[in-house]
């Protein structure tokens, strides 16, 4: 299992043991789970909703995987809320607007979200490739016309949208992006090693908070009805080796919700459905120091 990391520390080489057999790659950390997480890797309790937010702190309200059932769904108090993707079940553009609606209708100061691979239509070499293949696998998608759906992102009028990309507020720097590891072919699915390296590889160091759609391999990952982690092992090495963010918020797995630390990061799965999409699991709230000087 070799890593190349050359002197500006971008992990370079992809894990072909990995890469070329995923199931298989991962049967070695099943078999006992604990061998694998070092003792300062630890489960974490959320946090009440009713803890004072301690003095000069930034309150982090996360939520994933809403899938257009929002509607019940008691928010926190917070100042910035982050949605780490699967806000619709297909990303048709009326689910966007209805999910911009209730964001419009959310107290935070800042609104920052990221595509799952379930906003088809936020991919756009999915849509290319929709066209010419499978028609019939998602009828209504492949309904619309491409002016539909070109600009779909801008229908996000109330929050910061995030792809590959970055901003920052209130002093915090944070980057978002869509991409997981191939799964049934949907949206921003990339196939495990050098693929998905390229994209973590764009994140840029000094990033305190992470956004992904997906896991990294070991952190609120399991899958019990596969007997398997499906995260991604070189998002694991990205946000370990490189990156080091003080946060990783992320859904995509909505059995492994709940928070996690390796004693630096803390890992958040803040997906808000569970396995059978009942939209059940609560924003998670986290608290980090404002920046100074923001």
């Amino acid at each position: 299992m070799a890593h190349g990391i050359p002197s500006q520390g971008k992990v370079t080489i992809a894990v072909d043991e990995y890469s070329s057999n995923p199931t298989q790659a991962f049967t070695h950390y099943n078999i006992n789970q604990s061998r694998f997480q070092p003792p300062h890797v630890h489960m974490v309790d959320p946090i009440p909703y009713d803890t004072p937010k301690p003095a000069g702190h930034t309150r982090f309200v996360c939520v994933s995987d809403t899938h257009s059932r929002t509607d019940g769904i008691q928010m926190p108090y917070g100042d910035i809320l982050l949605h780490t993707g699967d806000f619709t079940e297909l990303g048709l553009p009326s689910e966007v607007k209805k999910f911009n609606d209730w964001l419009g209708n959310l107290p935070y100061e800042y609104k920052i979200v990221i595509a799952g691979n379930h906003e088809l239509t936020f991919d756009k070499e999915f849509m290319a490739d929709l066209v010419k293949q499978d028609y019939y696998r998602f009828p209504s998608v492949s309904k619309l016309k491409p002016e539909d759906f070109d600009n779909v992102q801008s229908l996000l009028t109330n929050s910061i949208y995030l792809q590959d990309s970055e901003v920052t507020v209130k002093g915090f720097r944070i980057y978002g992006a869509p991409w997981t590891p191939w799964f049934n072919g949907w949206g921003f699915n990339l196939p495990r090693g050098q693929s998905l390296l390229d994209k973590w590889n764009l994140i840029p160091e000094g990033i305190d908070i992470l956004m992904t759609h997906g896991p990294p391999l070991g952190f609120r990952d399991w899958v019990p009805k596969e007997l398997q982690r499906v995260g991604c092992v070189e998002l694991l090495n990205t946000v370990q080796r490189r990156v080091r963010p003080k946060l990783h918020v992320f859904g995509g797995i909505h059995e492994g919700y709940g928070i996690m630390t390796d004693g630096y990061t803390t890992y958040i799965n803040a997906s808000t459905c569970t396995v059978s999409f009942q939209p059940t699991n609560p924003p998670i709230i986290f608290d980090l120091p404002t920046p100074q000087g923001s």
